[in-house]
Formats: C-alpha cells, sequence, structure tokens
C-alpha cells in the first residue's frame, strides 16, 4: 500500500498506556498516511489507566517514536489533550519534541473553512461535572473491550473479518447511548455557532462523524479504540473521515465499525 498525503490530519483517543489501544492500526496508519500538520485531539495517552496498571508495550513505545519522527521530518504537530491526559493542559503553548501542546486551536481549511479544534469533555456534563461516574462508566468500557479481544479471535477462526465493534452493537441497542452522542453534538454546536466559526472538530465520545447541523459543521475523528478513524483535509479544503479498518477484506456480513461513546 503506497503512503497518502494530505494538507491536515486528525487522529484522537488513542489511550496509549491501556489496554484499550488498537496499536497494530495505528501503527499501520501512521506508516501509511502523512500531512502537513497532524492534530492529536486529546486522550492520546491513557493516564488515568497507567495510574491504575503500569502498561507499555514495545508497540506503544514505537507509537509515539513514529510520532516524533514525523515532527523531526517537517510535520506541524499540535497536541490538544483531553481528560485522560489532561494534566498535559498545563503546559499550553509549551514545545516538546517538535511538538506544540495547546488546550485548543483554531485551524483554517485551503478552502478558508474556520474549525475550532479541542477535544471535546469540556462539553460533555457527565465528564465536567460528575467525574467520579466517568471513570465508573470507562471501567465498564475497558470491560466491553476485553470481551470484545475474545470476539475477534472467534470470529477470525472461523473465517469472518477479525475487527467487531461489541462497543457499536451495544450502542444502537441502548437508546440512552445514542441520546447521549445527539445531546453531545447539540451542546458543543449550541456553544459555539455563534463565535464566528464554520465548524469544530473533536474526539471524546469515541463517534466519528462529519455532519451539518444547522448551517455549522460537526466533526468528531473518532479513536484508535475501536473504530480506528480519523479525519483528513485533502488540499482543497475538503474534509474525509477515513474508516482505517475497512482497508480488510470485508465479511459476508455488514458490521458497525464506529465505537460507543467512551464515557470518560
Amino acid at each position: 500500500m503506497t503512503a497518502s498525503t494530505y494538507r491536515t490530519i486528525w487522529i484522537s483517543d488513542l489511550h496509549i498506556g491501556s489496554t484499550q489501544c488498537h496499536a497494530d492500526a495505528l501503527l499501520d496508519f501512521l506508516k501509511h498516511n502523512d500531512s502537513e500538520k497532524l492534530y492529536l485531539v486529546g486522550d492520546i495517552i491513557d493516564f488515568w489507566a497507567l495510574s491504575k496498571k503500569m502498561y507499555w508495550p514495545r508497540e506503544h513505545n514505537t507509537i509515539i517514536q513514529k510520532i516524533l519522527r514525523k515532527a523531526r521530518h517537517g510535520t506541524q504537530i499540535i497536541y490538544v489533550p483531553g481528560n485522560h491526559d489532561e494534566n498535559v493542559r498545563e503546559y499550553d503553548d509549551y514545545v516538546f519534541g517538535d511538538i506544540v501542546v495547546k488546550r485548543s486551536d483554531i485551524h483554517t481549511t485551503a478552502a478558508g473553512k474556520r474549525f475550532l479544534i479541542v477535544h471535546g469533555d469540556e462539553y460533555d456534563t457527565i465528564a465536567r461535572h460528575h467525574r467520579w461516574l466517568a471513570k465508573i462508566g470507562s471501567v465498564g468500557y475497558d470491560w466491553l473491550i476485553e470481551i470484545n479481544r475474545f470476539l475477534r479471535l472467534c470470529r477470525k477462526l472461523i473465517g469472518y473479518q477479525s475487527h467487531f465493534s461489541l462497543a457499536a452493537f451495544v450502542k444502537f441497542k441502548v437508546k440512552n447511548a445514542v441520546q447521549f452522542i445527539s445531546d453531545y453534538e447539540e451542546s458543543i454546536v449550541r456553544t459555539l455557532r455563534n463565535q464566528g466559526l464554520d465548524g469544530v472538530i473533536c474526539g471524546h465520545i469515541h463517534h466519528a462523524e462529519i455532519k451539518d447541523i444547522e448551517g455549522f459543521t460537526y466533526v468528531n475523528t473518532g479513536d484508535f479504540v475501536e473504530s480506528c478513524t480519523a479525519i483528513v483535509e485533502h488540499n482543497d479544503g475538503r474534509l474525509e473521515l477515513v474508516h482505517w479498518l475497512k482497508q480488510e477484506k470485508p465479511s459476508p456480513e455488514t458490521q458497525a465499525e464506529t465505537g460507543l461513546p467512551h464515557p470518560g
């Protein structure tokens, strides 16, 4: 597979340092995709998980090295921390290894559209006001991920596409989860639509999407835990949602590719 080059790439919710991180897919994406600018839109390193258990396999170190190598080779990298790596927010405007930390940023596309870049937990009432509840939800999400690992193995053994999102299945069966996504999107748009912006690009809820909400463009990068998605900007300013795991051979049945809205 040849490498694709874009004007800008946005990725978020990598959760490096946790068992959730889909390291193989992320490394493959970084290998085959380059850009002039790369945004890391929060929850890049999962300090919540690391505070409970030290987990740092070789692949996670390779991810960090590959990102740093891109920075050394001229890619402008901007790190917008999330709630799982919120301690990094204290270093707003600092530069670490050619990577700039910003609590938020404004990106102007080649088409002249202005987007606020923010992780998005600032607009999640549970994450802001009920941190303990968010952490309980994060534990439940961890369990779904572990169960999903077993399901992937079983599907692979019987010849189906190995990627299957149990979290996505649960999301579309649980009415409250679907309502959470809608409320989250509406909260962001309602807050930002009168601030001279054309849209917002965020992460946080692990549900990748590009949609127009009453003339305001809402973009969510998804994650590299379940759905393995990214947002890319082409040289003409057009935004595209990339489902990286869809590069695999499809199974005989159609499976959902996006993940459960992450509670933390």
